[in-house]
């Protein structure tokens, strides 16, 4: 189990000498899964995603931009500037444990990052946009991932702007590159998918809460540092159920009352994991509400994308 841990770079991994399970662990697997749902949920708001194989191809090609190779770089820059941190909060972590050099580091940040422009430029060719989109957007989210990680700005120091940093980039980055290689990407839908993030920018708050002794030791204007576990464990919940609920409205709207009935099913376990995990002790149950409640809010973003697909939304404004 600890190796498996290690191998999917969650938290209590077990160490390693092996490069490339180290180089794994960097890159963060686990975190990978919501960004390559968000491409699914993106090609089913396009609503003109096919089942064929060139479509197949497509859709897997940007999964691999978005998980393995942009979230990947985006995952360990993150280590890179948080070494220190790290070797409060999370000491057996590769960097801060000595396991790997910060030469080799920077080398796989850099493999990642043109890797995953290159497979953008590919996807952007095949789709035969004039305006090449997907590159656009892994500029755009790449660039997001330094400033979120990196100083002088360096987005995680303060707790609004760093998770919705992480929310856009895990819900509306991928979304948008998902509906731009089989449609047209619409400014509608980019709002929507914005606002969306917000509910991501709740989900960002549960993963602060295991690093509230680093964050607080080393200055870090997290959330729970800022307001406190209790209150931030209400900000995180208010947000999640929020903004989905917003989505609620929009999708009655926009005349798609049966998705709207769907994603509040879809929205009532969430809120009583919350009730469970999240606000008892977000610090020792983040795992296990993640674990509970995040499958129905990844599924009320398909049911939203869904409709969206056969929305007027998704021919322009």
């Amino acid at each position: 189990m600890s190796d498996a841990r290690q191998l999917l770079g969650m938290k209590g991994a077990s160490g390693t000498t092996n490069i490339w399970k180290l180089r794994l662990q960097l890159m963060k697997p686990v975190t990978w899964i919501p960004l390559i749902w968000g491409v699914v949920c993106g090609a089913a708001a396009s609503g003109n995603y096919e089942w064929r194989l060139d479509h197949v191809l497509a859709a897997i090609a940007c999964m691999l931009m978005s998980g393995p190779l942009l979230a990947g770089y985006t995952q360990t820059i993150n280590d890179y500037y948080d070494r220190d941190i790290d070797a409060i909060n999370e000491p057996y972590r590769p960097i801060p444990s000595g396991a790997i050099s910060l030469g080799q580091v920077r080398l796989q940040i850099w493999v990642l990052l043109l890797s995953g422009l290159a497979v953008a430029w590919g996807l952007d060719q095949w789709a035969q946009h004039t305006t090449p989109v997907l590159f656009l957007l892994a500029i755009g989210g790449s660039f997001v991932s330094y400033i979120y990680s990196a100083p002088p700005l360096k987005l995680k120091q303060n707790g609004w702007l760093g998770n919705y940093a992480l929310g856009a980039s895990y819900i509306a980055l991928p979304w948008w590159a998902g509906q731009a290689l089989f449609g047209q990407l619409t400014w509608a839908t980019a709002l929507l998918t914005l606002a969306y993030s917000l509910a991501g920018l709740g989900i960002a708050v549960v993963n602060d809460f295991k690093s509230v002794e680093g964050d607080r030791a080393l200055g870090l204007q997290s959330l729970p540092v800022a307001f406190g576990i209790g209150p931030a464990s209400w900000i995180s919940a208010g947000m999640i159920d929020l903004f989905q609920l917003l989505m609620v409205a929009v999708l009655i709207a926009i005349g798609q009352h049966f998705a709207a009935v769907l994603l509040v099913l879809l929205i009532v376990p969430q809120i009583t994991f919350q009730d469970i995990w999240l606000l008892r002790d977000p610090v020792a149950y983040d795992v296990k509400y993640q674990a509970s409640a995040q499958p129905f809010l990844v599924l009320g973003m398909l049911v939203t994308a869904l409709a969206i697909g056969h929305s007027p939304l998704t021919q322009g404004m």
